[in-house]
C-alpha cells in the first residue's frame, strides 16, 4: 500500500482512530495485523519472508540470552546472519551475482548462456532484515534486553510506518515504545499531520513533477546534449531527496499521530559543507547502522590511518551494494568512499573551520556539485550510460531540451526554490529540536494551508512508487 495511494487515505484513518479507541491491551495486537494488511497489499507472499525473518531474528536472539558460553551465541548469532542475508542474496543478488560471474566467463572465451530467476524482489526487503539483524546484534552485544513476547517484536520489525523505505530504528528506540501507555495529545496529532503534509509536497509536487523529465532524458541519453543532462541531473539530485525524504516525513508523521517517535532520517543534506557532514545528514538510520555494525567492527578510526581509510572505503562500498545489484550502485559508493577517504586526508592536513559566510557558501556550494554528478551513478541505467551522460555534460553543451514544454522546467525549478528556502531557513534560523513548528500560531496556519493550497493545485496524483521501494 503506497503512502500516496487512495487506499491509504482510507487505511490509515481508520488505524488512527482504531487504536484510540481500543483498550491499552489490545491496541498492539491491531498494529501489528494492521501492519501485516499493509504489507500485503502488495503480495500476500510478502508476509511468509518478513515472518521468517522475524522468527529467526527473535529465536536465535533468544538462544544468545539463554546461552552461557560464548561459543554458543556466536552460533546463534551466525545463524540469524546467515538466516537474514539469504533471503537478501536469494531475492537481490543471486541474479546480479550469476550475470556477472557468465559475462566474466564470457570474457576469456568461455560462451553460456546466462540463467536469470524469475524472483520478484519483495519491497522494502533490505529495511526489516537490516532492522532485525541490528535487533539481533545489539542482544549479542548486551546493549538491550532481549524482547520475549513474539508478537510485540513481530511489531517491531513490520511496524507499518516505517516497514518499507524505513527509517530502519533501532531497538532500543522504538521497542520501549510498545510497552509505553500512550495517552492522546491533540499537540503530537497537529504535529504528525503537519509533518505528512510536507512530505506529501516533497514527493507529490516536486520529486513527481521532475521524475518525467528525467526519466526521458536518462532513459535516452544517446538523443539528448549535455545541457539536458546536466539539467535532468539536477532534477533527480532534488527528485532522489524529495521522493524519499518525503516518504520519511510520511512515516515519522504517521506514528507521531499514534504516539510513536521515529529518528529523524534526513537532516538538510544539501546544506553539507563536506561529504562526512552529507553522511550524517543523508539517510541518516542507514549511514548510521553501517556505521555502528560495519564501519566500527572492521576498526573504526581507533587504528592506523592506511586502515582507516580502508575502513571508510570498505562502508561506503558496502552501502553501494545495500543500494541495489548492479554495477552503477557499487560504483556510486565507492566515489563516496573516495570522497570520504579524501575529506579525511583533507582534515588531517588542512584544517578549516571558518565560519566566515563566503567560505561556508563556497563549501556547501561545492559539496552539492559533487554529490550532484555522483547520483548520475545512482540513476543511469548502465555504467556505460554514466559515462555516457558524463562525457555529454563536459564536451557537448547544446540547446536545452523542453520536455512537455517550459512549464514543465519551470515549475519544478520554482517548486525546488521554495523547498531551499525552508531548509536554508531551517537550517540557520530554526531554534534547537523545533522541526515543522512555528511559535506563532496563525503563520503556522496559513502556512500549513498554503502548503495544502500549492499540492493540491501542483501535485501529481499519478501514484508513483517511492524510489526507495526498489531497495
Amino acid at each position: 500500500m503506497l503512502f500516496n495511494s487512495l487506499a491509504f487515505l482510507f487505511f490509515f484513518p481508520a488505524v488512527a482512530l482504531l487504536y484510540w479507541l481500543l483498550p491499552t491491551k489490545m491496541r498492539n495486537g491491531m498494529l501489528l495485523i494492521s501492519s501485516y494488511y499493509f504489507y500485503m497489499n502488495w503480495d500476500p507472499v510478502y508476509a511468509l519472508l518478513i515472518l521468517f525473518s522475524t522468527a529467526t531474528t527473535w529465536m536465535c536472539s533468544m538462544g544468545i540470552s539463554k546461552s552461557k558460553k560464548q561459543s554458543r551465541k556466536k552460533v546463534f548469532l551466525s545463524v540469524c546472519l546467515v538466516c537474514n542475508l539469504a533471503i537478501l542474496i536469494i531475492y537481490k543478488y543471486l541474479n546480479f551475482f550469476t550475470e556477472s560471474v557468465f559475462q566474466a566467463f564470457n570474457l576469456f572465451g568461455l560462451r553460456m548462456d546466462i540463467p536469470h530467476f524469475n524472483l520478484l524482489l519483495p519491497v522494502g526487503i533490505s529495511f526489516y532484515t537490516f532492522q532485525a539483524i541490528g535487533y539481533t546484534i545489539d542482544v549479542y552485544r548486551k546493549t538491550i534486553e532481549p524482547e520475549k513476547n513474539f508478537f510485540t517484536y513481530a511489531l517491531f520489525v513490520s511496524f507499518f510506518p516505517q516497514l518499507v523505505a524505513g527509517p530502519i530504528e533501532r531497538a532500543k528506540n522504538l521497542l520501549p515504545q510498545f510497552h509505553t501507555i500512550h495517552k492522546f495529545k491533540s499537540e503530537d496529532c497537529i504535529e504528525g499531520l503537519k509533518l505528512m503534509i510536507w512530505g506529501y509536497f516533497m514527493k507529490l509536487c516536486i520529486a513527481e513533477n521532475v521524475s518525467s523529465y528525467v526519466d526521458a532524458v536518462y532513459n535516452n541519453l544517446s538523443n539528448h546534449n549535455g545541457t539536458s543532462v546536466l539539467l535532468a541531473t539536477f532534477f533527480f539530485t532534488f527528485q532522489i531527496f524529495c521522493d524519499f525524504s518525503g516518504y520519511s516525513l510520511i512515516a515519522i508523521g504517521t506514528a507521531r499521530c499514534l504516539g510513536f517517535t521515529l529518528m529523524q532520517n534526513f537532516n538538510h543534506p544539501y546544506l553539507s559543507r563536506s561529504f562526512r557532514e552529507f553522511w550524517r545528514r543523508w539517510h541518516i538510520s542507514l549511514s548510521s547502522w553501517f556505521s555502528d555494525y560495519v564501519y566500527i567492527p572492521l576498526g573504526g578510526s581507533r587504528c592506523s590511518e592506511k586502515k582507516h581509510l580502508r575502513n571508510l572505503f570498505l562502508t561506503m562500498l558496502a552501502s553501494g551494494v545495500w543500494h541495489g545489484a548492479n554495477w552503477t550502485f557499487i560504483m556510486w559508493g565507492g566515489v563516496h568512499g573516495i570522497l570520504l577517504c579524501a575529506n579525511s586526508l583533507k582534515r588531517k592536513f588542512i584544517k578549516l573551520t571558518s565560519q566566515n559566510p563566503f567560505v561556508v557558501f563556497l563549501e556547501t556550494l561545492a559539496t552539492f556539485l559533487v554529490s550532484m554528478l555522483c547520483w548520475i551513478f545512482f540513476r543511469a541505467n548502465t555504467l556505460s550510460d554514466a559515462l555516457l551522460a558524463f562525457r555529454k555534460i563536459f564536451t557537448q553543451p547544446g540547446q536545452l531540451y523542453n520536455g512537455a514544454g517550459k512549464p514543465a522546467i519551470v515549475l519544478p525549478i520554482l517548486l525546488i526554490g521554495l523547498l531551499m528556502y525552508k531548509e536554508i531557513k531551517d537550517e540557520y534560523f530554526r531554534k534547537p529540536h523545533q522541526y515543522m513548528h512555528n511559535s506563532n500560531e496563525v503563520i503556522s496556519i496559513l502556512s500549513t494551508a498554503i502548503l495544502v493550497v500549492i499540492i493540491l493545485s501542483c501535485a501529481q496524483f499519478e501514484g508513483e512508487q517511492f524510489i526507495y521501494f526498489q531497495f
